[in-house]
């Protein structure tokens, strides 16, 4: 089981590299359009601060998030936009201050709840420590488009190895999503960590392999870049290349993705 406190020191990182990005902003970069159609910087954030909020109701009051889910359910393909929509109408420095409110209560309650207590989420059931995993995961991948948004290059940390390892756990819902019966075998993945370290996930001797670069290992289960972006990406297998198209790290239907840049990439 993954350390609570661990992965909340690093949730409280991630929001404060894509706090620092976004605090000294003119109020006409907010409206700069980021990859996601439709959304500009302001919806990014606002995504966030509605998700950070959606967990703390979780954390803190079971009940009213049933109710909140259902009514969200109720409107399953468009319920994510409408809150995007509604908290971009939001000025970006009030915006900006609930964002950092919300996600502080929600570290503050996910810091109080018993390691192993499940809670409610619009998909399974989550430990707290996959929660706040979840919740780093976000943050990166919306923070990635606003760095794209914004021509920032981030540079990639340690944190990724989050990311990376829900990526690896969540191979046969990408599968499943796509109506494909999951390998029954597992894979070999063996990703390289910023630091030059390797993070490895399954058996060695599996026949099915994936291996490459953990930055883009993670923009691929995020769907922030293509496949044929992604040069150091690797599969051996059948299984494991089907993988690497369909990967997604994410609760709901299968994304649409990025569309490829065209200038070359994996294999």
């Amino acid at each position: 089981m993954s350390d609570p406190g661990a992965v909340l020191a690093d949730l409280r990182a991630e929001s404060e590299e894509l706090d620092a990005l976004v605090a000294g902003l003119p109020a006409e970069r907010w409206a700069a359009p980021t990859p996601a159609e439709g959304w500009t910087v302001t919806h990014q954030i606002a995504h966030l601060a509605w998700t950070d909020r959606q967990a703390l109701l979780s954390a803190t009051d079971p009940d009213g998030f049933a109710r909140a889910a259902a009514a969200a359910l109720a409107a399953p393909l468009t319920f994510v936009d409408e809150a995007a929509e509604a908290g971009a109408k939001v000025p970006p420095a009030e915006l900006l201050a609930d964002w950092r409110a919300g996600r502080e209560e929600l570290l503050r309650a996910l810091a109080g709840r018993p390691r192993g207590e499940k809670l409610p989420w619009y998909g399974p059931p989550m430990s707290v420590a996959s929660m706040a995993t979840a919740r780093l995961m976000e943050t990166w991948a919306h923070g990635q488009d606003v760095a794209d948004a914004l021509g920032v290059v981030r540079r990639p940390t340690g944190r990724l190895r989050h990311i990376a390892r829900i990526g690896v756990r969540t191979r046969d819902f990408a599968f499943l999503t796509h109506q494909l019966t999951p390998p029954g075998e597992e894979f070999r993945v063996e990703l390289r960590a910023p630091d030059g370290a390797v993070w490895e996930y399954g058996p060695p001797d599996a026949g099915q392999r994936v291996t490459g670069d953990g930055l883009e290992f993670c923009l691929l289960v995020t769907q922030r870049a293509h496949r044929a972006d992604l040069p150091s990406l690797r599969a051996e297998g059948a299984d494991a290349q089907r993988w690497l198209e369909i990967a997604q790290a994410f609760a709901g239907p299968p994304g649409k993705g990025r569309e490829p840049s065209g200038k070359g990439g994996g294999a």
